[in-house]
């Protein structure tokens, strides 16, 4: 009984994280990056929220910091060329 319903978690699983990721396929790097962002900032968020009790605000929170973090690189990133297919090198090699 177990090991049917762990195999059925399994497949869920798999099946999710693979519909996660095809959903990142059209997004422009600023989306990607704060997407990116989010995601890392809610896996530390419940990791971190889980040693206090609360998982869910720990994500939720991490979530929003790490969504705009990587907003701001992307921003950051952008007005310094390297996101318009600009300068990458700046003359050293």
């Amino acid at each position: 009984m177990t090991t049917g319903i762990m195999r059925s978690s399994r497949l869920a699983l798999a099946l999710v994280a693979g519909l996660g990721l095809s959903a990142c396929a059209g997004l422009n790097p600023t989306q990607q990056s704060t997407a990116t962002g989010a995601l890392g900032g809610a896996a530390v968020g419940g990791i971190l929220g889980s040693f206090g009790g609360n998982a869910g605000l720990g994500a939720l929170l991490g979530a929003g910091v790490g969504g705009a973090g990587g907003y701001l690189y992307s921003q950051s990133q952008n007005q310094r060329g390297y996101g318009r297919g600009g300068r990458r090198y700046r003359g050293y090699y």
